[in-house]
């Protein structure tokens, strides 16, 4: 499946640069989701909704009501990961990712979708 990286006001304001990354529970290592991170290297804070790829299930959360997007937990051990919540400063939706919940590897563009 072929990417096309989100190009918006978000993505320009942070120094152009971005990844996709693949992003896997600390817990049990299953894969959570592919995700575009845009800025430098480090670590996530927060998960915006519209950068999400991939599953399915967590795509096109940002069109929904806050009150309806669960918490993110891991499809495999059920460990929390994050609390959806909108980020003040942007106005943006996003999971607020706990503390080394997650595991994030740099993604290849041709890597095949497995979840």
């Amino acid at each position: 499946m072929n990417f096309k990286f989100k190009n918006d006001q978000y993505r320009k304001a942070r120094g152009n640069r971005t990844r996709l990354v693949n992003l896997f529970c600390r817990v049990c290592k299953g894969k959570i989701m592919v995700y575009q991170k845009d800025d430098y290297p480090g670590r996530l804070r927060r998960l915006y909704f519209d950068r999400i790829f991939f599953p399915k299930n967590l795509t096109n959360l940002e069109k929904k009501s806050l009150n309806k997007i669960p918490t993110l937990k891991c499809p495999q051990c059920k460990e929390d990961l994050g609390t959806p919540y909108i980020y003040k400063k942007e106005n943006r939706k996003a999971f607020k990712c706990y503390q080394d919940a997650l595991i994030k590897k740099v993604r290849r563009l041709k890597e095949d979708l497995k979840c």
